[in-house]
This record gives C-alpha cells, structure tokens and sequence, in this order.
C-alpha cells in the first residue's frame, strides 16, 4: 500500500461508493419544493380571484348605469335634465373608477356625453351597439397610452312604444385596476422568494432535527466491536420509526455475541483437540526415529499412528457435518421408513460390542418416520456408542420407540451407566465439551457425538431431551414431529456407522 493510499483511507481492491444525496438534503428539497408549488398554487389563485373580481366590478357598475339609462329612456324620454345629470355630472365626477357615457339617436348623432369624451374616445372606437349589455372588451387608446379602457355599445328603446332606439357608448378606464394587479403581482415575487428561503431553512433545521435520532444510533454503532459486541443501543426511548429499527439490531448484536462466543470457545477447543493427537504422533515419531528398532516396535508406532489419524479423521468428518448442519440452505431427503427397523439395524452394529462388554441391548416399540434414515441411523449410533462406553458390564441399553397423541414419535435410549453429574447436563450439546473433563481423552470419543445429535433433530424440526442421576443411568429422548411431506419409500443401504 502506497503512502497516498493510507494519507487517504483508501485501501486496494475498495470500491467506490457513488455519491448520492443525504436524507437530510432530500428532505429539504421536498419540503422547499412543495413550499415553492403551494406558494405558487396560493399566489395565482388570488391573483385570479383578485382579477376576476374586478372584471366583476366593473361590468356591474356598468350594467347598472346601463340599466338606470333605459329606464331614464323608457319612462322619461323628455327630461333632458334627469339625462344631462346622468350622463355629464355623474359620469365627470365618478372617483376612483372614471367612466364615460355618450347617447346617440337613431341617426348616429351625438345627444349627450361626458365632457372630453369626444377627443379621446370618438364614436367609431366603440364595438357594435346590441339590444343588450353587449360584449366588454379592454381597447387600447391610439397614440400616446393613457390606459386600458373597457367598452360597452347598446341600444336602448325610447319611450314606452318603443318604437326608435338610441345607441348607448360607455366606457371605463382600467388603469386603476391594472395598476393594482401589477403592483400585486411585484410584491407576489419576493414573497415567493422570502417564502422559499424560509422553507429552505426550516426544511434544514426539521432534517436535522427528525435525522438526530439516527445520527445517534449511527454513533453508537460504531463504537461497537468485537470486545464490545455486549453493547446495546435500544436503551433510550428512540421514535416509534426507529425503536423497531434498535430493537432489531439489537437482536442482530444478540445473535453475533453468542455466534462469536461459541466460535471462540470452538475455536479454542478445537485447537487443543487437534494439539493432542498431533503431539501423540509427533511423539511416537520421535521416539521411533530416536534409535534402531524392531519391525514389531516399528509395527507398534504404525498402529498407534493409524488410530490417531482415525481419530483426526472422524474429527474432521464431524466438523464437516456440524457445518453443513449449520448451512440455512441444508435441506433433507424426507422419505417414510420403519423406525424399528433402523433400530435393530444399528443394535446389530454394536452387537459384538455389546457382548464384548457385557451390556445387553433391547429394542421396544414400532413406528415410522418421515425423515432422513440415514441421519437417523446416525443419531441413534451417536447415542447407543455413548452408552455403552459408559455403561459397566452386567447393565442394560434400551431402545424404544413410542407413538405420541400429536403423530410425533419419540425415540427414547436409556442405560444404567454412571450418569452424567447436573452441572454438566446445559453443555453436554457444546462442541468438544466433555463431561467427566472437557479437555480429558475418552477412548473412542472426541466430544462432538451429541452435538451431531442436536444438529440432526435440528434439521428435522425436532428436539433432544436429556435426563440423568448420577450412578443410575441417562436417557436420552428424540422428538421427532408429526409426519410431513415425504418421497416415496425405498430400500436404504445399512451403511457404516460412524463412531463420534
């Protein structure tokens, strides 16, 4: 590794992680995102609101200027007075909304109008006359601009015959109103502005704020290792989002401390299970090598050598199998066989045994089973092996099968051995652990017969119980549970059976 490579943190063959936004930053631009789109939906509706009210206005002060002229027609078509102060003096002196009224007769003459109507609003800029309110439009002045102008032609009956018409021009100046929407819309924007700056940074503090729990839980974390690992982080009252999220690493710290305190103690074991034969066969090679010898002495050193690989040899195959065993994708070939049978399969096995020793063995009951046979074979091998070595001559191993009310089936091996002493009885499961002496030699053994058993119910979905008196024997009981899916029956081999 390069002096850059350690200035930098950067280690060989470390991938680079891409750089993405942090929670916090997306927060705060959904959150000034979603600002900016209500302040926007907020502004343009009242600014439409605002817009179509004064339209609204408008036209309704028009109608009804409008309105008040046809009845003015219509009822006292003679009074020019009541004429004149409606159309000259009201229109003049109308404050803040300035509008403008001309009458013209049927013959498109100019009756009345509002002083200085003619120069900036000649009859011809008006829209066609209707019978009614007529269309309102915003008309530009020609030359210099003074305003928009809202336009309004009609044609009003004369009199209660109604027999001629006179044409009706008004017009409005708008300027008011539009001066009013500009300068709304000027102060729209830096509201909008101000708005998105303040949503900027209350979106920072919020992120921060709600991201403060798990910026603590990160911390914590990472001050846990492997001398640590008894650490836990769910000891503070987290929100409901993360107390789940805590809980669960903490069952995950839990699962990694005992996983890493049986791998040391396994560990640890292993390494004085392995020192042992090895120093035994460094041992007898040494000597052998030390002097001239017999072929009867070299035979000796040959034979002894054969049993400690033997030794080693079961051990590894033991060790293979727990790790198998261990592996979550492990699956089993479940077939039906006759239990019995397998029974008496492995009581033929250890009949010479047996007899050799003194101890008789018995088979009871009948049953079958959904399962691996031999695995099955393999753990009553395990325990009928054990019992023997610790059972004296003159005593009794029993195997029985018996049927439950739930179609589990249980497999009990009993003997009138010495018994296994209460404190060791939580361990005698552990890898390597045994039980007169974890770290004492026991002829045949090397300590992993019964944590092969507890892997192989395990595998079936089952449990091993163990009850015990010192000088009057142990049994031991399988559980196997109630029938499952199986493949179709079939002749299985006897195959050995290995010794743990």
């Amino acid at each position: 590794m390069s002096l850059k490579n350690v200035e930098t943190g950067a280690f060989p063959g470390a991938v680079a992680r891409p750089r993405t936004w942090s929670i916090t930053r997306r927060l705060t631009l959904l959150y000034v995102v979603s600002t900016a789109v209500l302040l926007l939906a907020a502004g343009g509706f009242l600014y439409e609101t605002l817009q179509r009210n004064l339209e609204h206005t408008r036209r309704g002060l028009l109608a009804g200027k409008l309105e008040v002229l046809r009845l003015l027609l219509r009822e006292h078509p003679r009074q020019a007075e009541a004429l004149a102060n409606e159309v000259e003096h009201e229109a003049s002196a109308s404050q803040p909304l300035k509008y403008y009224i001309r009458l013209l007769d049927e013959h498109g003459r100019a009756v009345l109008e509002t002083p200085g109507m003619s120069p900036r609003l000649p009859p011809g800029l008006f829209p066609a006359p209707r019978s009614a309110l007529g269309e309102a439009r915003p008309e530009a002045e020609t030359g210099r601009r003074r305003g928009a102008l809202l336009l309004v032609s009609a044609r009003l009956p004369v009199g209660k015959a109604g027999q001629t018409e006179w044409t009706v021009q008004m017009a409005m100046d708008t300027a008011l109103g539009d001066a009013l929407l500009e300068n709304y819309r000027k102060k729209l924007l830096p509201v909008l502005g101000l708005g998105l700056v303040f949503a900027a940074t209350a979106g920072v503090w919020v992120a921060r704020q709600g991201m403060a729990p798990l910026a603590e839980i990160t911390r914590m974390a990472r001050h846990i290792s492997a001398s640590r690992l008894h650490d836990r982080i769910a000891t503070k009252p987290w929100p409901a989002e993360l107390a789940e999220l805590a809980a669960a690493f903490d069952a995950m710290l839990t699962r990694l401390e005992d996983s890493f305190t049986r791998l040391s103690g396994f560990s640890a074991d292993l390494a004085h299970a392995l020192r042992t034969p090895i120093h035994n066969l460094r041992g007898e090679a040494e000597v052998a090598l030390a002097r001239g010898r017999t072929p009867e002495e070299y035979q000796h050193v040959l034979v002894s050598t054969l049993e400690e690989c033997d030794r080693l040899a079961r051990m590894i195959d033991g060790l293979l199998f727990l790790a198998r065993a261990d592996d979550p994708k492990t699956a089993l070939t479940r077939v039906r066989f006759d239990a019995r049978q397998e029974l008496e399969v492995v009581r033929e096995f250890y009949e010479a045994l047996a007899s050799e020793q003194g101890v008789r063995v018995t088979c009871e009951g009948q049953a079958s089973l959904v399962g691996d046979p031999m695995l099955f074979r393999r753990a009553i091998s395990n325990l009928l092996g054990n019992a023997l070595r610790h059972t004296p001559p003159g005593g009794q191993v029993r195997l029985r099968l018996q049927a439950r009310g739930d179609r589990a089936v249980e497999v009990v091996v009993s003997d009138t051995g010495c018994g296994i002493a209460p404190e060791h009885l939580p361990r005698i499961f552990d890898r390597f652990y045994r039980a007169s002496d974890p770290h004492s030699r026991i002829p045949g053994g090397i300590g992993l017969g019964l944590a092969i058993v507890q892997s192989i119910m395990r595998l079936h979905g089952g449990t091993v119980l163990v009850q015990s008196v010192l000088g009057q024997g142990t049994t031991f009981t399988l559980c196997f549970p109630g029938a499952g899916p199986a493949a179709p029956a079939g002749p299985t081999a006897a195959g050995p059976m290995t010794k743990m």
